[in-house]
């Protein structure tokens, strides 16, 4: 077991603050996937960690769970229809694994969840969609709802949505 050369104090120095992202559009990629077994054993799902690759929050870290394998229906098709958003938004059309999902921009559309059942407020994607062009659109966060939760600094303005950019090989009229 390693030793630390010097004593350690946690009492000393603050745990860090985990407040969720701003709800917005934000790049991203795919860093990891791993098929895990659900917790009542009788499934499984795909748990994808995305990776913020631009901006204030480059670095932080989305996690999307989709269930693949479920008893119930809807929800395999509700995860289906998401991994088909990703594939979709990668260039992908079909996969054989999901690491051929690895380190390929994308936008992930997040939101704010709000707390419940006694864990506080979390991010979840709402949907992915394909990265405009290189440089791709800056993140559009909107205003977060007051609370403590809040995150200090400019990221707490509201900032307005970006049109939509039209694709150059779509006709106009």
């Amino acid at each position: 077991m390693p030793n630390f050369s010097f004593p350690f104090d946690a009492s000393s120095i603050p745990a860090p603050q985990y407040l969720p992202l701003p709800a917005g559009q934000y790049p991203a990629h795919i860093i990891r996937s791993e098929f895990r077994a659900t917790k009542d054993g009788r499934g499984e799902y795909l748990e994808l960690e995305l990776e913020i690759i631009e901006g204030q929050y480059t670095g932080r870290k989305l996690f999307e769970r989709l269930n693949l394998t479920n008893d119930n229906p809807r929800t395999v098709q509700y995860a289906e229809q998401t991994l088909s958003s990703i594939c979709r938004a990668v260039g992908k059309a079909q996969v054989t694994s999901s690491e051929q999902l690895h380190h390929i921009p994308l936008i992930a559309d997040v939101r704010v969840e709000p707390a419940k059942n006694g864990y506080d407020e979390r991010n979840s994607v709402k949907r992915f969609l394909p990265r405009a062009q290189p440089g791709g659109p800056a993140p559009t966060p909107v205003a977060p709802r007051p609370g403590p939760s809040t995150p200090p600094g400019p990221a707490s303005a509201a900032q307005p949505t970006q049109a939509p950019r039209s694709l150059p090989w779509k006709r106009q009229g």
